[in-house]
């Protein structure tokens, strides 16, 4: 009988797998990212649900845009915009984590609730997601 693994093993499992496998969904994750304005957020599941609209491949979870994002090497991509679904900061981003996230976010404006949920009811970046690319 096999043993079962940690969630984490998992995890990077797919994470491997999606990297390797299928890096053109994480550059049409760049690419939408990319379109989010200054002072505004969006959330994985908008980054997936934009993502998916655009490719008749398998589609991504939210999960798969955050491993994009954890991936990303090119300082062009804004993915400090990105958020989850109630607001919260990444708390493995980049570097300093959260708290270099929020930074850079109260640098361009966007307010919090607290310390680490952006203020969806005003900075969550709402527009038609078909006319992005």
């Amino acid at each position: 009988m096999q043993k079962s693994r940690p969630k984490v093993d998992r995890l990077l499992d797919e994470k491997f797998k999606m990297k390797n496998k299928n890096p053109k969904s994480f550059d049409q994750v760049y690419q939408v990212v990319k379109r989010i304005p200054e002072g505004k957020v969006a959330t994985y599941g908008q980054v997936a649900e934009k993502v998916n609209s655009l490719s008749l491949r398998k589609k991504i979870t939210p999960r798969v845009v955050g491993f994009a994002l954890h991936a990303n090497k090119e300082h062009k991509v804004p993915c400090h915009r990105v958020v989850d679904r109630n607001g919260r900061l990444a708390p493995n981003y980049a570097f300093d984590g959260a708290k270099e996230q929020k930074r850079r976010l109260m640098s361009e404006g966007v307010g919090f609730i607290n310390n680490m949920h952006v203020d969806l009811s005003k900075y969550l970046w709402r527009t038609k997601f078909d006319s992005l690319l």
